[in-house]
C-alpha cells in the first residue's frame, strides 16, 4: 500500500488508536451505567423511602449540580494536568458514589451520594474530547466519538436488563452495589491502559508509523500550550461557534436526560408494565439508537468525509437531519399502544444517538491547539445546566398531569430550539485560532 493511500484510509499504520476508543468506550458504558441505575431502582426506592416523583427527580437531577457546576474548571484542568491522572482519580469516585447510594437509608445520602457521583463524572466528557483529538485524524473522529458516546447508549442496552433482574430478584440495593463493583473494575483497567500518543510512542505501545499518520491527520499535539484561566476562557465565551454547539448540544443532552431517567417510569406507569418487563422494553430503542449511531456517524460520516464531502456540509446535514429525526419521541405523548410508543421512541433515540457524537466530534475540530478540554467543559456545562432540568420538569409535569404526554412536548420544543442554534450560530466548522 502506498503512502498516500495508508494516510487516507489508516490501514497499515497500527491499531493502537483503537485500543484507547475503546477503553475510552468502556468508561462511557460505566458512567452511564452509574446514571442509570436510579431509573431502575426507582420505584422500589419510591415505595421504601415515600418518595414523590418530583423528589426523585430532585434525586435523579442531584447529579446534575455538581456535574454542571464543574465542567468549566473541570475542562482547565484536563488541559493542564492531562487525560491520564484526571480519569484516574474520578472511576474511583464512581464506585465511592454507588457503594453509598446502596448504604443510603433515606432522601438526604442518596442526595450526597448523585452529588459525589457527578463529581466524579464531570471529567469524563471533556477528557473524553480532548483524548479523541490526540488520538485520532479528523477523518476518524467520527468512528471514535461513536464508539465513545454509543456506549453510554449500550449501557441501557445491557446495563438496563441486567439491573432490572437484579432489582426484582434481589432489591434496589443490588443495581447500586454492580456499578459500584463495574467502577472499580474500569479504575484498575484505565490506571493500565491508558497513555497519552507520546507516553505510548516512548514505551514502544504506539508505532512510529500509527504516530505520523495521527499527527499528519490534524490530531493536537498533547503537549500544546494552554493559555491562562481566563484569557482562554473568555476567548471562547466570546465566540458564536461556542455557542452555536453549546445551545444546540444542550437540546440533545435535555432529550437524553428524559428518556435516560423516565423511560422505564414511563413505560410501568402510562403503558402498565412490570419493573422486569418495562426494563427489558427499555432496551429496544437503545438498540436502535446504537445501531444508528454506529452505522451512520461511525461509518458513512467519516466515509463521506475521506471521499470529499467537506466537513461543515457533512456535518451539518448528518445533524440537522438527526434532530428532525429525535422530534418522534413527541409521538409517544399520544398513543397508549406499546407497539407504536416503542416505534415513536426508538426513532427518537436513534435520531439523537446519531446527532450527539456528530455535535461532540465538533469540540476537537474547532477548538485552538491546547484548549480542547476547556472548550468540551463550557459545551458540556451549557448542555448539562439545560440537561438538570429535564428529570425536575418531566417529574412535575408527571405529578401534575399523571401523564407523560405533555412532559414529551416540551422535549419536542427544546429539540426545536436546538436545531436554530445549530443552523444558525455554528457557521463553518473549522478550527478557531489561538488568542
Amino acid at each position: 500500500m502506498t503512502a498516500a493511500a495508508a494516510a487516507k484510509t489508516g490501514r497499515g499504520t497500527g491499531r493502537a488508536r483503537w485500543g484507547i476508543a475503546g477503553v475510552l468506550g468502556a468508561g462511557m458504558f460505566v458512567n452511564y451505567a452509574d446514571r442509570v441505575n436510579l431509573s431502575i431502582a426507582a420505584t422500589p426506592m419510591m415505595r421504601e423511602f415515600g418518595l414523590t416523583a418530583g423528589q426523585l427527580g430532585m434525586v435523579a437531577s442531584a447529579f446534575l449540580w455538581t456535574y454542571t457546576v464543574l465542567q468549566l474548571p473541570v475542562g482547565q484542568l484536563v488541559d493542564r494536568i492531562g487525560v491520564r491522572w484526571i480519569n484516574r482519580i474520578a472511576a474511583l469516585l464512581w464506585a465511592l458514589a454507588s457503594f453509598l447510594t446502596a448504604a443510603a437509608g433515606g432522601l438526604g445520602l442518596l442526595l450526597v451520594s448523585r452529588l459525589i457521583l457527578g463529581v466524579g463524572e464531570a471529567p469524563t466528557v471533556p477528557a473524553g474530547w480532548k483524548a479523541t483529538g490526540y488520538w485520532f485524524p479528523k477523518q476518524e473522529r467520527g468512528m471514535c466519538t461513536a464508539i465513545f458516546d454509543g456506549a453510554s447508549k449500550v449501557s441501557n442496552v445491557l446495563g438496563v436488563p441486567v439491573m432490572a433482574f437484579l432489582v426484582s430478584g434481589y432489591g434496589w440495593q443490588a443495581a447500586f452495589l454492580f456499578t459500584g463493583v463495574l467502577s472499580l473494575l474500569y479504575a484498575a483497567a484505565f490506571w493500565i491502559l491508558y497513555r497519552e500518543p507520546k507516553e505510548a510512542l516512548a514505551d514502544g505501545k504506539l508505532s512510529r508509523e500509527e504516530y505520523d499518520y495521527i499527527r499528519d491527520g490534524g490530531a493536537q499535539d498533547e503537549q500544546a500550550e494552554t493559555p491562562p484561566v481566563l484569557t482562554g476562557l473568555g476567548y471562547l465565551l466570546r465566540r458564536r461557534k461556542t455557542w452555536g454547539l453549546a445551545l444546540g448540544y444542550a437540546a440533545y443532552t435535555y432529550a437524553y436526560y428524559v428518556l435516560l431517567t423516565w423511560l422505564p417510569s414511563y413505560l410501568e406507569r402510562q403503558l402498565g408494565m412490570s419493573l422486569l418487563s418495562g426494563g427489558m422494553y427499555t432496551v429496544i430503542p437503545w438498540i436502535v439508537a446504537v445501531t444508528a449511531e454506529l452505522l451512520v456517524v461511525g461509518w458513512l460520516m467519516d466515509r463521506w468525509i475521506r471521499r470529499g464531502g467537506g466537513l461543515t456540509r457533512v456535518r451539518r446535514v448528518v445533524l440537522i437531519s438527526s434532530m428532525l429525526l429525535s422530534l418522534s419521541i413527541t409521538g409517544a405523548a399520544f398513543t397508549t399502544s406499546v407497539p407504536v410508543a416503542l416505534a415513536f421512541l426508538s426513532l427518537g433515540a436513534a435520531g439523537l444517538a446519531v446527532s450527539a457524537p456528530a455535535g461532540a466530534s465538533i469540540v476537537a475540530l474547532i477548538a485552538p491547539e491546547g484548549m480542547t478540554g476547556a472548550l468540551g467543559g463550557i459545551v458540556n456545562f451549557a448542555a448539562n445546566l439545560l440537561g438538570l432540568s429535564a428529570p425536575i420538569v418531566t417529574g412535575f409535569i408527571v405529578d401534575a398531569t399523571g401523564s407523560f404526554s405533555s412532559a414529551f412536548v416540551v422535549t419536542g420544543v427544546v429539540v426545536l430550539a436546538g436545531i436554530l442554534c445549530y443552523t444558525l450560530l455554528l457557521g463553518r466548522i473549522e478550527q478557531l485560532p489561538r488568542p
